[in-house]
């Protein structure tokens, strides 16, 4: 193992990955590319309607992400539930275009989502 010197780089935002990426010697260009790549976050949402949890949850597999979601989600018992969303800056980002393909309440969670990313940095 010490041949390859394995280790785990702690990078929490996307300056941090730029500069993990760029000290590695990448291509310029393809630093804005991956940077998104390397940084996971999780958004909590409250009070989402079960039916569009499971739209989100179904968008967001097809992107390599997940949701968290309720246990009785998919029998529908409760109106309503909180969601975790979980996936790379990329794939919210992807989630945010998919989302707005839908009918009204996804395109404004699909703001919602795109509000919260554009706070980090």
């Amino acid at each position: 193992m010490k041949k390859y010197n394995p280790q785990i780089i702690k990078v929490e935002n996307l300056e941090e990955a730029k500069n993990e990426i760029r000290k590695i010697g990448s291509d310029i260009p393809s630093i804005e590319i991956m940077a998104p790549k390397a940084i996971s976050k999780v958004i909590k949402l409250e009070n989402v309607i079960l039916q569009d949890a499971i739209i989100i949850k179904q968008d967001m597999l097809s992107l390599g992400g997940e949701v968290a979601v309720p246990k009785n989600t998919f029998q529908l018992h409760e109106k309503t539930g909180d969601i975790l969303i979980i996936g790379t800056i990329k794939q919210l980002n992807e989630l945010v275009i998919k989302l707005n393909r839908h009918y009204n309440r996804l395109k404004e969670i699909a703001g919602v989502i795109e509000f919260v990313l554009k706070g980090v940095k």
